[in-house]
Formats: structure tokens, C-alpha cells, sequence
């Protein structure tokens, strides 16, 4: 079932936190990041809507650390229910997709619920200080809808965001299937 990612406030502060590399030894903390642009992805293997991008995220978002920009992907995917998405599973993908980022897991599913992230993929760009510049789409183009991956939208937010312009006015949001939530553990508000 295709969700529509949150609709939340420009400037509002990144939530910190540190997660575990998925399938790997050693972790990722978003305090790495201070003073550089941060790009989270909240994205997992097995979603179509993820797939359907992936090969041009991970060509962009190579070009994108080569300019300063820092990029971490997040599966936060009930991996039990859900094999597919399963930690020891996502190196096999960073390399099938040509993913040049930390892939962490977020097996507790507390970061998701921390960004108030519900789907995959679901985008969250922030500026060199820490405040959310961008929440919304890679492109328009969807699994069955004709329209070439691109990534122009949050290109264009890449782009703004390393020249110090303004975030974009109007912000088309992420569409993707909803992140698997253990049983019990769903957001409040989904209650």
C-alpha cells in the first residue's frame, strides 16, 4: 500500500542519534555530521518504491559526498516479519545498488519514530546546522508510471542547500510503502 510521507516544518532540528552499520561491525552517529550538510534516507531492500530508485540514488548520492554533503541510509523495517530487510541482508544490497553510504539499521525502530518517518523511501535533507531544509520527493517518476528516475527534486534541494539558498517553497512529499513496524511498536498516531 502506497503512503505519503509526513508533511512537517521546515528548520526544525535533526534528532541525534547512532545506529549500528547493518551487517557489519561498527556503528554510524549523526554527530559526524556536525557542521556539513546531512542527507537521511529512510529506505530498506525489499520495497519497490526503493528499488525503482536506487540505482540513480546511488549515483547521486556519491556525487553528492564528493561535494561535502554527508548521507546515511536507515532501514528501520521489522526485519522479522520482513526477511528481506534483514541487517545481515543490506551490505548484498549497498552493493547491488551502488550505495557509497553508511546503510544503518534501526532495528529498534526508534529513529524512524524519532524523524517521523512512515514510508520508504522518506527523505530528510538538512543544512550545515543541523535544521531540516528538505522533506519530500527524489522525482515524480513511480514503479508503473513511464516517468524517467531522475532525482530532480532533491537534486535541486542538494544544490540549494550547498550554495546557502532558501529551502524550496513548495515541497511535492515522498510516496512509498509504509515502514514495516513490529507489531505493538506503531507510532501513536497510527493506533
Amino acid at each position: 500500500m502506497a503512503m505519503t510521507a509526513k508533511d512537517l516544518p521546515v528548520g526544525g532540528a535533526m534528532p541525534e542519534f547512532c545506529l549500528p552499520i547493518g551487517g557489519q561491525t561498527g556503528q554510524w552517529c549523526s554527530t559526524q555530521a556536525r557542521g556539513k550538510p546531512l542527507l537521511v534516507l529512510f529506505i530498506c531492500n525489499h520495497c519497490p518504491y526503493v528499488i525503482h530508485i536506487s540505482k540513480r540514488l546511488g549515483e547521486l548520492t556519491t556525487q553528492w559526498q564528493q561535494q561535502g554533503v554527508q548521507v546515511v541510509g536507515i532501514n528501520s523495517n521489522d526485519a522479522v516479519t520482513y526477511p528481506d530487510d534483514a541487517s545481515e541482508k543490506m551490505p548484498a544490497e549497498a552493493r547491488r545498488a551502488g550505495y557509497s553510504f553508511p546503510y544503518l539499521f534501526d532495528g529498534e525502530q526508534s529513529v524512524a519514530k524519532a524523524f517521523n518517518a512512515v514510508c520508504t523511501p522518506d527523505l530528510f535533507l538538512f543544512d550545515a546546522a543541523g535544521a531540516l531544509f528538505y522533506h519530500g520527493q527524489f522525482d515524480a517518476s513511480r514503479p508503473k508510471n513511464d516517468l524517467p528516475v531522475t532525482g530532480e527534486d532533491l537534486a535541486a534541494a542538494v544544490a540549494a542547500v550547498l550554495a546557502g539558498a532558501e529551502p524550496p517553497a513548495k515541497v511535492p512529499p515522498s510516496v512509498g510503502c509504509s515502514i514495516k513496524w513490529r507489531p505493538g511498536n506503531e507510532p501513536e498516531d497510527w493506533v
